[in-house]
């Protein structure tokens, strides 16, 4: 059984025991964390889609660490003026392993 996830504005594809890196959410390694908005839940032709979310289901899943994303490169130019700017961003991200699916 799957479910489709809504966090930090973006959707994940997710099933028991996927580990994915999401947007930061606050907590240390081995604390829970339970996403409401669940946009759809199931397997096939039992899959529930809701309109936008489905009510009372859950999923739960388990902080492994807070980590960083590989660096992106800002550059920006401006042809023939001598200006140059080059900046580096890497962005905080959470490591998180689905423990379960509640279907409401």
């Amino acid at each position: 059984m799957f479910a489709v996830i809504k966090t930090g504005g973006k959707q994940y594809r997710v099933a028991e025991g996927d580990e994915l890196k999401i947007e930061t959410v606050e907590g240390a390694a081995g604390d829970a964390v339970t996403f409401d908005s669940v946009l759809m839940v199931g397997e096939g032709d039992n899959a529930t889609v809701g309109a936008p979310l489905i009510a009372g289901a859950t999923v739960t899943g388990e902080i492994v660490d807070q980590v960083r994303n590989k660096k992106i490169i800002i550059f920006k130019k401006r042809r023939r003026q001598n200006s140059r700017r080059k900046n580096g961003h890497r962005q905080p991200q959470t490591l998180v392993k689905i423990t379960g699916i509640n279907a409401a």
